[in-house]
C-alpha cells in the first residue's frame, strides 16, 4: 500500500465513505495557522482527532472504518490504544463488531502512566496473555502513542498484528512501525484532506527519541 493512499486499496469501492470522511475531518478537526506541537516543532496545521470521534457521525465512519480494516486481520480478538486518543474508536468499534462478524471482539485502554490506587494497573479491559490486537488511535504523527501502547499489551504478553490510525500525518509513523515489523492501516493521509505534510527534516523518529510527541 503506498503512503499516500490509505485504504484505497483495501476499501476500493468505499470512495463515498472515504470522502465523508474526509470532509468531516476538515470540518470539524483541522484548524490551519501556526501552530507550537507538544514536540515543540511548528507547524502549519492542527489536527483534533477527537472533534470527529467523539462526534456521532465520526464514531461511525472510523469505527466502521476500522473494522473493514480488520477483515485483513481476521486473528485479531481485541482493539485497544493509548488513552485518549483510543478510547472513543474502541467504543465506536465493539459498538459496530457484531455487524462486521466479530460479536467477540473485545477491547482495552492503555494508560499513560501507572494507576496509583487499586489494582496498579495500566491496561484497563479484558486482556489477557496470548491475545492477538490492534492497536488504534486518532491521529497518527510519529507513532509515540502507539508505540507506547505496543510496549505494554507485549509486556502483558500480547501479540500485535496491526497498527491502524483515523488519519496519518506523514510525519514518521509508517517508518516507526515498520521498524518493529508491523502493518499500518491508515484509513486516511493528510494529503487526503488537501494539506501537504511538514518536511521530513522537522521530525524525528520516535524511537530515537523516547516517544516524545
Amino acid at each position: 500500500m503506498s503512503e499516500g493512499g490509505g485504504l484505497r486499496d483495501v476499501m476500493s469501492g468505499w470512495e463515498p465513505w472515504r470522502e465523508e470522511l474526509a470532509d468531516l475531518l476538515k470540518r470539524e478537526s483541522v484548524r490551519l495557522g501556526s501552530f507550537t506541537l507538544a514536540s515543540g516543532r511548528m507547524s502549519h496545521y492542527y489536527v483534533d482527532g477527537r472533534l470527529a470521534t467523539l462526534s456521532a457521525r465520526g464514531a461511525v465512519l472510523i469505527g466502521r472504518g476500522m473494522l473493514e480494516a480488520l477483515a485483513e486481520f481476521p486473528q485479531v480478538e481485541a482493539v485497544g490504544g493509548l488513552t485518549m486518543g483510543a478510547d472513543p474508536i474502541v467504543g465506536s468499534m465493539l459498538a459496530l463488531a457484531g455487524e462486521f462478524g466479530r460479536p467477540n471482539l473485545i477491547g482495552f485502554l492503555v494508560r499513560k502512566e501507572t494507576k496509583g490506587h487499586g489494582t496498579g494497573r495500566r491496561i484497563e479491559g479484558p486482556i489477557r496473555p496470548g491475545l492477538t490486537v490492534a492497536i488504534v488511535d486518532d491521529v497518527a504523527t510519529t507513532g509515540g502513542s502507539s508505540l507506547q501502547a505496543i510496549e505494554e499489551v507485549e509486556r502483558a504478553g500480547c501479540r500485535v498484528a496491526v497498527v491502524l490510525a483515523a488519519l496519518d500525518r506523514l510525519e514518521g509513523a509508517a517508518a516507526s512501525f515498520a521498524a518493529r515489523q508491523l502493518p499500518f492501516r491508515p484509513l486516511l493521509t493528510i494529503r487526503d484532506l488537501g494539506i501537504e505534510p511538514l518536511p521530513s527534516s522537522s521530525y524525528q523518529n520516535p524511537l530515537e527519541r523516547g516517544y516524545e510527541q
